[in-house]
């Protein structure tokens, strides 16, 4: 119970202050989110509102990384999960107990797409600032991928360019 009531308060915090960066200049420059193990950053141009996880309409014949489809809001929106569309790996089953930290981040209605990623828990905001290093995308790395930093604390967080993402080919198609 008093978990749920953090997570609330988490999620009220962060919608607060993506308003805010919003509306007053963008003083953090990403959503810093986990998904699969990994780390990544969303820019928050390219982000959408954060729903807590509701359980998704199964489509049949769709790719394995195709959660389905969840009414957001009253808007239909496709479900991604993130982590298994990045490594290629049919995503693991979880309950709905295991999914209580999972959160659907909606990319930025400007990017014409209604979807929403799956991702495993949110990390916070994080600024140019909270990085003491970076490099550039890999050559053999994804097309959205961007740059790669490095925290403070010696963790790797891979930057994801969401307006590249919505332009791929293999993630507009969802069909097997």
């Amino acid at each position: 119970m008093a978990n749920r009531q953090a997570l609330r308060e988490l999620q009220t915090r962060l919608a607060e202050k993506l308003q805010i960066a919003r509306t007053q200049g963008v003083a953090a420059s990403w959503l810093a989110v986990e998904a699969g193990g990994k780390k990544y950053l969303f820019p928050l141009s390219q982000s959408g509102e954060i729903f807590p996880w509701v359980s998704t309409q199964a489509v049949p014949y769709t790719q394995a990384w195709f959660a389905g489809v969840a009414n957001l809001r009253g808007g239909l929106f496709g479900v991604v999960d993130l982590a298994s569309f990045v490594s290629g790996r049919p995503p693991p089953q979880k309950n709905e107990l295991a999914r209580s930290d999972s959160r659907l981040v909606a990319l930025n209605s400007a990017l014409e797409v209604n979807c929403a990623l799956l991702i495993d828990k949110l990390s916070g905001l994080r600024n140019q600032e909270a990085f003491g290093d970076f490099s550039p995308r890999k050559p053999d790395a994804p097309d959205f991928f961007g740059n790669e930093y490095v925290d403070i604390h010696g963790t790797t967080w891979q930057e994801i360019n969401l307006q590249l993402l919505a332009q791929q080919a293999n993630f507009l198609t969802i069909g097997a």
